[in-house]
C-alpha cells in the first residue's frame, strides 16, 4: 500500500507518541546520555567483603579507566546509610550488601537504582562466646548485627525465625567496630558479622565460629556484596559507568592472580581508612572466607526479598523484576573473552 508523504509522516509520529505514552505508563522517562560525567561518586565499606573496591581505589584502577572524570569516594559502615545517600543523590555508584540493595530498589518503586554487577560471595559468620555450642544456647543472649535491615541483620533474623528463636534472643544493631568492643566486655555474646570483623572477634575477642553463612546456601555461594548505580546516572553517563566496571573487573582479576599482594593492597587501603592494619592471621582468615566475583547471583534475589519478610524487617517481599541491568558489565566481560553474567530473568519486568 502506497501512502502519501504527509500521511506516512503522521503515522510515524503517532506511533512514536504511542510508544512514549506506554513508557510513561509503565516506566519513568528515560534520561538522555550526556557523555562522560565530570565526577563519579563511589561508595563502599572498609570491609574485606568490599575488597574489589579497596583494591580498585588503592591501585588507581578506576582512575585509570575514568580518564578526566574525577573519582570521589565515600565509605559507610552499613548498607541502609548508603541507600539513603543513593536515594538522596549524593552518591552515584555503590558497593553494598544484597539486603539494602533490594531495599533501595523497593523504596524507589523500582525506579532509582539498578543492579549492575556482583562483587563478593560469602564472608559472613555467626561468631559466639566459647561456652556457646549450639543455636539453642543463644536463648537469652544478645547478638549484634551492623544495622537494622542490613544484609547480616536480615540473615540472622531469618535464621532465628527458622529455628523458632524469634523473641528469645536480643538483636542489637551496632557498628562493627563497636561490636568487637562489646564482645570483649561481655555485653554481647555473639555477632553475625562480615569480614574482617568475624575474624577479628575470633582472634581479638576470643570468640569462635558457630555458623558460616555459606553452609545455608546451595553450593556455598550467596551475594554478600554487589554493585548498584543510580538509574539516572546510568542513563546519563553510561560510558562513565562502563569505565567503573572496567576498573571493577580489573580489580577482581588482579586479586585472583595475585592473592598475597592483593591481601596486602586491601590491607593498606584499610589502614588509610581506619588508621589500623589487620594482622596477618586475621587478614588470612577473612580473605579465605570470601570469593571475589562479578556474578551478582541474580537467581537468589527473589529469595532474598522473601527472607526480609521472614526476618520481620519487611511487610511484603519486594518485587525485584527489572532490577538487573548487566548490559555494560557483559560488554566489558565479552570484550575480554570472559563468560557473561546471567540475569536469571531479573532484567525483565
Amino acid at each position: 500500500m502506497n501512502l502519501k508523504p504527509a500521511v506516512a509522516i503522521a503515522l510515524i509520529a503517532l506511533t512514536a507518541l504511542s510508544g512514549c505514552s506506554r513508557r510513561g505508563t509503565d516506566e519513568a522517562p528515560v534520561a538522555q546520555s550526556k557523555g562522560a560525567a565530570t565526577e563519579v561518586r563511589l561508595g563502599y565499606f572498609p570491609n574485606i567483603t568490599h575488597a574489589a573496591a579497596l583494591i580498585g581505589v588503592e591501585k588507581g584502577l578506576y582512575a585509570k579507566e575514568l580518564g578526566t572524570t574525577k573519582l570521589t569516594t565515600q565509605t559507610f559502615n552499613a548498607g541502609p546509610d548508603e541507600v539513603n545517600a543513593l536515594l538522596g543523590e549524593s552518591l552515584d555508584i555503590a558497593y553494598i550488601g544484597s539486603g539494602p540493595a533490594i531495599n533501595a530498589y523497593s523504596k524507589s518503586k523500582g525506579e532509582a537504582v539498578k543492579l549492575i554487577a556482583g562483587a563478593t560471595s560469602g564472608g559472613a559468620q555467626l561468631v559466639v562466646k566459647p561456652e556457646i555450642n549450639s543455636i539453642e544456647d543463644l536463648k537469652g543472649k544478645v547478638i549484634a548485627t551492623p544495622q537494622l535491615a542490613n544484609t547480616q541483620d536480615v540473615s540472622l533474623k531469618k535464621y532465628l525465625a527458622e529455628k523458632n528463636l524469634t523473641g528469645q534472643v536480643t538483636v542489637q544493631n551496632v557498628e562493627n567496630a563497636a561490636s568487637l568492643d562489646l564482645f570483649k566486655k561481655g555485653d554481647i555474646q555473639a555477632a553475625w558479622a562480615p569480614q574482617p570483623w568475624a575474624a577479628r572477634i575470633v582472634d581479638e575477642g576470643g570468640g569462635k565460629v558457630l555458623l558460616d553463612e555459606k553452609t545455608l546456601w546451595e553450593g556455598g555461594a550467596f551475594p554478600t556484596t554487589v554493585v548498584i548505580v543510580r538509574t539516572k546516572f546510568l542513563q546519563e553517563h553510561p560510558e562513565t559507568v562502563e569505565a567503573v566496571l572496567k576498573g571493577h573487573v580489573a580489580a577482581i582479576d588482579w586479586a585472583k592472580a595475585n592473592k598475597d599482594e592483593a591481601k596486602k593492597t586491601a590491607n593498606a587501603h584499610l589502614e588509610k581508612l581506619t588508621s589500623k592494619k589487620l594482622g596477618d592471621k586475621i587478614l588470612d582468615a577473612a580473605w579465605d572466607n570470601i570469593e571475589l566475583t562479578t556474578d551478582a547471583q541474580a537467581r537468589h534475589f527473589p529469595q532474598l526479598a522473601k527472607d526480609a519478610v521472614t526476618a520481620g524487617v519487611a511487610k511484603e517481599a519486594a518485587n525485584v523484576a527489572g532490577y538487573a541491568d548487566f548490559t555494560l558489565l557483559n560488554k566489558v566481560l565479552q570484550a575480554q573473552g570472559k563468560p557473561q553474567v546471567q540475569a536469571a530473568g531479573l532484567d525483565e519486568k
